[in-house]
């Protein structure tokens, strides 16, 4: 018997983790890709990342995040050709903080992580569209991890610095062969690999 079960569908919500509150002051660790790993940002050029037109705007688009969201300040990221990986930083400083609400698939909460990054996608997609003949610019869902302390912060500031000069070796890399050892999700899709301790990625 069918049971017209859509997998991309019932597993959607999965991503982030289960009642968090993504509005909570703190750093977040986001990577967020392109659809089919299509490198549509620029090149790498002897361990330095050379951007493009869209990657300017991709760029441009990431800086401004906190014009849209004030409570948010940003530190390190880099527009790699076909992901951005970037440190958001949620401040309640000055502002008026919530009380904790999990986000919820289709029920968007303002001024949480995936509603920044739904609103950065969105921003760069527009541009793409109206620019490019590419309409499908990213990968369904983005990744990110709750930075917890200092000793995570800078390890995963100094990752961000040295991704370009990595990018040889970068999973993301369509120049390199898939490792068989990646991790996949339940839903089919896969983690991003990082040279980091993999305690920092468990939960997500």
């Amino acid at each position: 018997m069918s049971t017209n079960h859509d997998s991309d569908k019932h597993h959607r919500h999965s991503m982030r983790l289960q009642g968090y509150d993504y509005t909570r002051e703190g750093a977040y660790f986001v990577t967020v890709g392109m659809r089919d790993r299509a490198c549509l940002f620029g090149d790498i050029s002897d361990g330095k990342m050379i951007l493009n037109e869209a990657g300017m705007m991709a760029e441009k688009h990431w800086r401004d995040i906190p014009a849209h969201f004030p409570h948010i300040e940003l530190d390190e990221f880099v527009v790699m050709p076909n992901h951005v990986h970037g440190i958001i930083v949620i401040n309640c400083r000055g502002t008026a903080c919530r009380a904790p609400t999990a986000e919820r698939f289709g029920k968007p909460v303002a001024g949480s992580v995936p509603t920044i990054i739904r609103s950065f996608k969105s921003a760069v997609t527009k541009w793409m569209r109206q620019n490019t003949p590419v309409y499908n610019v990213w990968q369904r869902n983005y990744y990110e991890h709750i930075i917890r302390d200092d000793a995570s912060l800078n390890l995963i500031r100094q990752y961000i610095m040295d991704n370009p000069s990595r990018w040889a070796e970068d999973e993301e890399n369509p120049a390199r062969e898939l490792s068989s050892a990646r991790e996949v999700r339940q839903d089919g899709s896969k983690y991003p690999v990082f040279d980091l301790p993999q305690e920092l990625f468990n939960a997500v």
